[in-house]
């Protein structure tokens, strides 16, 4: 392995995924066209930082970055290693700060760490002169938007939420098309997971949907619900494999946003304590917002999902970037706070693929774009057209 990434004891209460750490790495390698190099990069505490600052630049407290290259000299008799670049000390404290002011991710924070030592390791100096300074800041911007199309897991998984399949049904008060069918046939074609949304004015889905899928789902039922009794009480008796706890409003045509866990925090930590007690883990639908995740965490969650409505509705390619770059953020936010992170609403064939490249997303829930699509192509296809963007990572 070209890069040796380690971890010192003293930041095992930050929470790291060692393996994205280690993908970057390797990637800025590869981009910089140096993969027979080798190098250490070594992640610490502020402690151990100080004590390095100290000892190798008569400097007091920590720094974020430290680099040591590998300074050729053979005077003394031993060769100099073929391809090793030298060290990174990175101090996970300090970029735990930087990365709250900067109100960014910890992981964000550390990827610009490792990119800025790398490049000192092989010769860029922003302290010898503003136009290098200049220079270097901006290929490390180049570098960091590069090293953000890598996911940290092979792909995330995608679930299918059939719903307007039962739009479609209610429409004419009839019987078809089913949406237990159709939930089997999504997972003939490669879905791992259904979800339903169980509407209080039961407008698509239905009480016996959900009982049937209950019997016949073979992945993941996810069942969509408001925080209310009557369907709290339903589901407590079906036992779904999760629910997702939304908002709900009887005038609305779908969910216009994420639930506000600050202003139902009690309601809901009462929902998922019954729900833990059952068996049965809760996600939370939320908007991509700082606050809600804490919220979420507080009310003892096990997921959220991000709403990304917004992102998918952005008018301008600004816009839009703005919105990715807040998922973004907060998916990772989520994460290092112990949550597993989902994320839906709005996503179709063009928009979905920046956000299933996002490192700290479990779980994609796509429902009217693979419904619509499936009216033309059929279901299996729309599925499997859907899969092939999502698993293109």
């Amino acid at each position: 392995m070209p890069v040796h990434c380690r971890y010192s004891r003293s930041i095992r209460s930050h929470r790291l995924n060692r393996r994205l750490l280690q993908q970057r790495c390797d990637t800025l390698l590869r981009l910089l066209e140096r993969r027979t190099a080798t190098v250490s990069v070594v992640f610490i505490g502020d402690d151990e930082m100080a004590s390095y600052n100290k000892q190798y630049r008569n400097k007091q407290g920590p720094t974020n970055v430290l680099s040591f290259p590998v300074i050729a000299d053979t005077t003394n008799g031993f060769p100099h290693p073929e391809n090793e670049l030298g060290d990174i000390l990175i101090s996970v404290d300090t970029a735990r700060r930087e990365s709250m002011e900067q109100k960014c991710g910890l992981h964000h924070r550390l990827t610009d760490l490792i990119i800025h030592g790398m490049l000192h390791l092989i010769g860029y100096d922003h302290e010898r002169s503003e136009s290098e300074a200049e220079l270097m800041w901006n290929y490390e911007r180049q570098l960091f938007q590069q090293i953000q199309t890598t996911r940290s897991s092979s792909m995330p998984f995608l679930a299918i939420n059939v719903d307007h399949v039962a739009t479609i049904r209610q429409a004419r008060g009839g019987v078809e098309p089913d949406p237990v069918l159709a939930a089997s046939l999504c997972e003939l074609a490669g879905a791992d997971g259904i979800v339903v949304h169980l509407r209080e004015d039961r407008r698509h889905i239905q009480d016996r949907d959900v009982r049937l899928l209950r019997q016949t789902v073979k992945t993941r039922l996810n069942l969509e619900m408001a925080n209310v009794p009557e369907i709290i009480d339903l589901a407590l008796e079906v036992k779904p494999d999760m629910i997702t706890l939304v908002p709900e409003k009887r005038e609305e045509l779908t969910t216009e946003g994420g639930l506000d866990v600050l202003a139902n925090a009690k309601d809901i930590s009462r929902t998922i304590a019954r729900m833990q007690e059952a068996g049965i883990p809760v996600s939370i639908f939320i908007d991509p917002d700082a606050t809600q995740v804490q919220a979420a965490l507080d009310a003892g969650a096990t997921y959220v999902e991000l709403h990304t409505g917004n992102y998918c509705d952005a008018r301008t390619p600004e816009e839009q970037e703005q919105q990715y770059t807040l998922i973004e953020q907060v998916a990772e936010l989520a994460y290092e706070s112990g949550l597993k992170v989902n994320a839906g609403h709005g996503l179709d064939y063009r928009n979905v693929h920046p956000i299933a490249a996002l490192p700290f997303i479990d779980e994609l829930s796509i429902g009217h774009a693979v419904i619509s699509r499936a009216v033309l192509v059929g279901m299996e296809n729309a599925v499997r057209e859907m899969l092939t963007i999502v698993r293109s990572m």
